[in-house]
């Protein structure tokens, strides 16, 4: 079964839109670990617009299933996650300024780059997954810069899949099987919702992990968040 990561940056949006301590983030872990969530993913940005670095520092203790911390490998990155240690790091290629992440790493481009930062948190004993496009080249790439996995970016898929799943979901099938054939660990994660997350699950090969936010918190507002990781875990059977 594919393990559901839930992102919880949109908890923290809302919280620091009153600038007090309601929602709160930690509670908010701790609930969606005892509702079913596999995991909690966090995507602290240098403005701090959301998920703040002492977040990802309360939340080490409180997390009990797989804590992944996304996020550009700055120097202040690198040194939280070296001090929060999470079971993971998803290292994606956002600028400072991007609202979401809407790109895969050239892998190519940035091997000597990425090559130095895998190492360096491999070494402290952290799992490394990269966020990359379908191109065989840059899942390639991942793999010789020494990344555990990739997670695949999926929003090409979820704008597509309304018109034409079958077209959507072909380049991800040919993304699955490049990650297997050079030995990467597959994640996704970007658009995922209820309408196309059972078919992309049912359709890629050896998937481990799915990350969801934006769609997961906005489905919550109606369903209430243990209804909604039940559905979202049930897509995923």
């Amino acid at each position: 079964m594919t393990r559901l990561s839930v992102n919880i940056n949109k908890i923290a949006t809302l919280r620091n839109s009153r600038g007090g301590t309601m929602p709160s983030v930690t509670e908010a872990a701790i609930r969606c670990q005892q509702f079913g969530a596999e995991g909690i993913t966090i995507h602290p940005r240098p403005d701090e617009r959301h998920i703040r670095y002492n977040d990802a520092r309360e939340l080490k203790s409180l997390v009990t299933t797989e804590f992944n911390i996304e996020g550009y490998p700055d120097p202040r990155l690198i040194g939280l996650v070296l001090e929060v240690l999470p079971q993971q790091v998803t290292l994606v290629p956002d600028s400072p300024s991007a609202i979401t992440s809407n790109a895969g790493w050239n892998t190519i481009k940035h091997r000597d780059f990425l090559k130095e930062v895998v190492a360096k948190f491999q070494k402290a004993g952290i799992r490394v997954s990269l966020f990359v496009g379908t191109e065989p080249e840059m899942i390639e790439g991942a793999a010789l810069v020494g990344a555990d996995r990739v997670e695949l970016y999926t929003e090409p898929y979820a704008t597509e899949f309304p018109s034409n799943p079958e077209k959507a979901i072909l380049p991800f099938i040919k993304a699955a099987q490049s990650a297997e054939k050079y030995g990467l660990g597959l994640n996704a994660g970007h658009d995922l919702s209820l309408e196309n997350l059972r078919y992309f699950d049912q359709h890629i090969p050896n998937l481990l992990e799915v990350s969801i936010g934006h769609a997961l918190i906005a489905d919550a507002l109606y369903l209430g968040l243990e209804e909604t990781i039940r559905r979202y875990r049930e897509c995923l059977k």
